[in-house]
């Protein structure tokens, strides 16, 4: 096994080797610019771009000229927003998103807010899930954008996008999702699930980092954006910049390789996921965090009370990769943030604090799934011997048992 094992799938995810040799040769003999189109080595270039975009249209049951390639899905997702918001402002200034979202929504929101949006935020219910109904209850005549993550990045809950898109269609509101966790791990119908546009990223899929892509729908009804970068009119003029050939290259393979493999992978990663988590549930008080049965076959988040996640993290730092949440949301380092998703299913700040979160993936083993519980199990039982709140709770308990 090579340490510390790699438990944190959701922040990022190691490269798979076909998607490295799919790359290569736009890196070396194939560098050409794809916008240079008078010459052979733009041809190629543009060439394999138009390959990748038809690759990934047909991922989503999506149009080629319905993708825009962009540097990742926080790009994607600021892209969607903004766009949609400055371009159909006339029609209204009402954004509806749910209260789970990733940092490069909820940002978004808090920007657009500033700048004369009114955004809702919609509840989710204990498991996480956002419910169509809770959606329609927040729209207005006002309304031109609901935002829904397809999958949760922290507790892995799947929004049930074709019901949420069926309201948005009756409403006559625009659908953005982000797809970031949950494309390459589930079936995404952009036409049956009603879904105006989409974000998607490589790098959670074994591709490489700093590429994604935007859908945008052309028709039925056709999405208006506004540019939210200039400089050469790239992408249909939607997102200028000279492309990521090899990037985009390597977004294609990634998501060829994973929606090749979804079924057999589904099977293996989730009985490993199920074998880790069964291991620790067992421990005292433990409790998943989630919907148990509606979630990404990769993701446990649990909550181990009297153990602080930080202090647990630390304690497996040569031993275990695994995380408190979301990456993007600690990349601020403000150690005083409780996770906003963690509160919106109902937990205290305290046993919020208490959670960690697990992300097995396409190169997890189940040597490292075993060696990994225990290693989990033998810390939690170190840390709470230095807990004098857990030896109180033992003691409170031990004393109301009858003799």
């Amino acid at each position: 096994m090579k340490m510390p094992i790699y438990m944190d799938y959701h922040a990022t995810t190691p490269v798979d080797p076909g998607v490295v040799e799919a790359m290569l040769p736009y890196m070396t003999d194939q560098f050409g610019n794809a916008a240079s189109r008078q010459h052979a080595y733009g041809w190629e270039a543009e060439g394999a771009v138009e390959h990748a975009r038809k690759s990934i249209a047909e991922s989503i049951n999506a149009s080629p000229n319905e993708i825009v390639f962009t540097s990742g899905a926080t790009e994607s997702n600021n892209l969607a927003l903004k766009g949609v918001a400055e371009a159909i402002r006339s029609k209204g200034n009402h954004i509806i998103c749910g209260r789970t979202e990733h940092r490069s929504i909820l940002d978004v929101c808090e920007v657009l807010s500033r700048n004369g949006f009114r955004v809702s935020y919609v509840d989710v219910d204990g498991e996480g899930v956002v419910r169509p109904e809770a959606v329609l209850g927040l729209m207005t005549s006002d309304t031109i954008l609901v935002s829904v993550m397809a999958a949760n990045n922290e507790i892995g809950t799947i929004s049930p996008l074709e019901e949420i898109g069926r309201v948005c269609l009756e409403r006559g509101v625009l659908f953005h999702s982000d797809a970031t966790q949950a494309y390459g791990k589930i079936p995404l119908d952009v036409r049956r699930m009603n879904i105006h546009l989409l974000s998607i990223s490589a790098h959670k899929i074994c591709g490489p980092k700093g590429v994604g892509a935007l859908y945008v729908r052309k028709k039925n009804p056709r999405v208006s954006l506004v540019p939210q970068q200039d400089g050469g009119g790239h992408e249909g003029g939607m997102r200028s910049g000279t492309l990521n050939v090899p990037g985009i290259v390597g977004l294609a393979k990634a998501a060829e390789i994973s929606f090749r493999t979804l079924h057999e992978e589904s099977g293996r990663v989730g009985m490993l996921r199920d074998r880790l988590e069964e291991s620790l549930l067992s421990i005292d008080g433990a409790r998943r965090n989630g919907d148990p049965a509606n979630r990404l076959w990769n993701n446990i988040s649990v909550t181990i009370p009297y153990v602080r996640a930080e202090g647990l993290i630390a304690a497996l730092k040569n031993d275990i990769a695994i995380s408190s949440g979301s990456a993007c949301s600690s990349a601020d380092r403000d150690a005083a943030k409780v996770s906003h998703v963690l509160h919106a299913v109902g937990l205290d700040d305290e046993m919020a604090r208490c959670t960690i979160r697990i992300g097995v993936g396409r190169f997890t083993t189940a040597e490292e799934v075993e060696y990994a519980a225990g290693k989990i199990i033998d810390a939690v039982g170190v840390l709470r011997a230095q807990s004098p709140e857990y030896q109180l709770s033992m003691k409170s308990v031990s004393h109301n048992v009858p003799t």
